[in-house]
C-alpha cells in the first residue's frame, strides 16, 4: 500500500518510516519571506527546487530515530554590495534533521547532540523548514562572484583631494627637529 505525503501537512514519523521521498519545484513567490529578502522584482520562474527523504534507524531496545535530509536550491536577485548592481545569488541549503518527542527533549537534547533536532509532528509543514534553511543561507553581503562592470575604487571628489593637500602633516614638526640634530 503507497501512502501520498503532502509537504504541508507532513507526518513526519510515517514518512521516514516508509523510507519516501518527496521532491518539487515550487514558484518563489510561495516562500513569502523569502520573497520579501529579494532587493529586485522576483521573476515569474524564479523557483525553489526541493527535495525531502524520510528515514527511520532502527535502535537496539528502543523506537528508532525519525530522521528527514532536506536539500533546496533557489537563486534571489540582490544588491551586489561592491557594484551596486542586482545579482542573481544561489542559495542552497543541505541538513539533516533528527525528530524527538515534543520541545522539551529537543531542548534537553540540544546542547549535546551534534544533529539538528526538531519535534515531531503529524501536521510538520516542510515548505516552512525549505523556506528558514534557505533564509539562513542569505549571504551577510552579497556580492557578484566577479561584477558585470569594473568598480571604480578612486576617489573622485575634488573638495577630498583639495583638504587632503593642503593638510599639514602633524609629524612635519619632528622632522624639523630632526634636521636640528634635537638643538635647539
Amino acid at each position: 500500500m503507497s501512502k501520498d505525503f503532502s509537504p504541508d501537512h507532513l507526518d513526519v514519523a510515517a514518512f521516514a518510516k516508509a523510507g519516501a521521498l518527496l521532491e518539487g519545484q515550487d514558484p518563489l513567490s510561495m516562500y513569502e519571506r523569502l520573497q520579501h529578502e529579494a532587493q529586485a522584482p522576483v521573476q515569474d520562474t524564479a523557483v525553489v527546487t526541493w527535495s525531502a527523504e524520510g528515514e527511520h534507524v532502527a535502535e537496539i531496545g528502543g523506537a528508532g530515530h525519525i530522521w528527514l535530509h532536506l536539500q533546496a536550491d533557489c537563486s534571489v536577485p540582490m544588491v551586489c554590495q561592491r557594484c551596486l548592481e542586482v545579482a542573481e545569488i544561489a542559495l542552497h541549503a543541505e541538513r539533516s534533521f533528527r525528530f524527538v518527542k515534543d520541545e522539551a527533549t529537543a531542548e534537553v537534547l540540544d546542547d549535546e547532540a551534534e544533529e539538528d533536532l526538531l519535534a515531531i509532528s503529524k501536521d510538520f509543514n516542510l515548505r516552512e523548514l525549505i523556506e528558514d534553511e534557505l533564509l539562513m543561507e542569505l549571504p551577510l553581503v552579497p556580492m557578484h562572484e566577479v561584477c558585470p562592470a569594473v568598480v571604480p575604487m578612486a576617489s573622485s571628489d575634488e573638495d577630498f583631494e583639495q583638504a587632503v593637500a593642503e593638510k599639514t602633516n602633524p609629524f612635519a614638526v619632528l622632522a624639523g627637529l630632526r634636521k636640528n640634530g634635537g638643538q635647539d
